[in-house]
């Protein structure tokens, strides 16, 4: 009953962060009554979504008094760096299109000539802001395992880069480090806005383009990013990009892919096992890949070093060199 019935999660929690409710209850506005005030929503429809809250384990109830979860404080208050309420109130939009799954399964991809992957469609304002909190956790984590801060003069290529995220980090952790984002001219517009608002902008270029086809340079950058672009893609393409990656790269240089990666049996890990079937209804070859595969397109395109750190995210790092 709890799966067949899961998209109530969904809307409960689309909702919640519709309203800010967890930023409300993370100032004070910690009864039914003050929520619905602070809220400017019904005290029937605060009372009810913090009762599904509770049952989701996302609020606690203390002495007729509710609390964020320590979860919920770090990843749905807004303004925090790893917020992910923008994320929630996308998903809920996106909810209808779940009901295409049969049809797309039996298919075997898209049944409607989607227009989704196209550079100026109105909908990357809200879709490249609400998916940068997801990398937060894990571009801090590369920066770490790395030794960025520490790197001196780098120079760092970020392809498909979408918010400038990893950009963003990894030159405020390093202040003599430059870094080029390729992406499509809209996207690298709100890139260079979120950049900016980060005070980081001087040091961060962006090339307006599409990587499939566009040039990223032979022997220029110390560090190549790649991150959730390997699973919209299928075999042949990750091997030519990653080809065009390690060229780029100069002697000793370093890929850093991200991304939902399954075990080489498919046994799990349950996220990415589940992120296939999103593959499958947006994308024509994408996929969640295995590291058996990852290992072996890298191997091909020339990396000899090729090492997998998972993160308490449901990425894995990849380290290529």
């Amino acid at each position: 009953m709890r799966l067949v019935n899961g998209y109530w999660a969904t809307g409960i929690l689309g909702a919640a962060a519709s309203h800010s409710l967890f930023t409300h209850l993370e100032a004070g506005a910690d009864t039914a009554d003050r929520l619905a005030a602070r809220g400017g929503i019904s005290e029937r429809g605060a009372q009810t979504l913090l009762d599904g809250l509770v049952s989701l384990g996302l609020v606690e109830l203390r002495d007729g008094r509710y609390r964020n979860t320590a979860e919920a404080a770090a990843f749905l208050v807004e303004g925090k760096p790893a917020c992910l309420s923008d994320f929630a109130k996308l998903k809920l939009a996106h909810m209808g299109d779940l009901a295409a799954l049969p049809e797309v399964v039996r298919a075997g991809g898209p049944v409607t000539d989607a227009t989704v992957e196209v550079a100026d469609n109105p909908h990357w304002e809200k879709v490249v802001q609400a998916i940068a909190a997801q990398s937060v956790p894990v571009a801090t984590i590369a920066a770490d395992l790395l030794r960025l801060a520490e790197a001196g003069e780098i120079s760092i290529l970020d392809v498909g880069g979408g918010s400038g995220i990893y950009s963003a980090i990894w030159l405020e952790l390093n202040p003599a480090a430059r870094s080029t984002q390729l992406d499509w001219g809209p996207i690298n517009a709100i890139a260079r806005r979120l950049v900016a608002e980060r005070g980081v902008a001087d040091r961060f270029t962006c090339i307006d383009g599409d990587f499939h086809t566009t040039g990223f340079g032979t022997a220029a950058y110390d560090f190549a990013v790649y991150s959730h672009i390997a699973h919209q893609e299928g075999a042949a393409d990750n091997i030519a990009m990653f080809t065009k990656l390690r060229d780029a790269l100069r002697p000793g240089g370093t890929l850093v892919i991200n991304d939902y990666i399954v075990d080489d049996d498919r046994s799990g890990p349950p996220f990415p096992l589940l992120f296939a079937s999103e593959m499958l209804l947006k994308s024509k070859q994408g996929g969640t890949w295995r590291r058996a595969d990852y290992h072996a397109w890298l191997t091909k395109a020339g990396f000899e070093d090729v090492s997998f750190q998972p993160t308490p995210s449901p990425a894995t790092l990849v380290f290529a060199r």
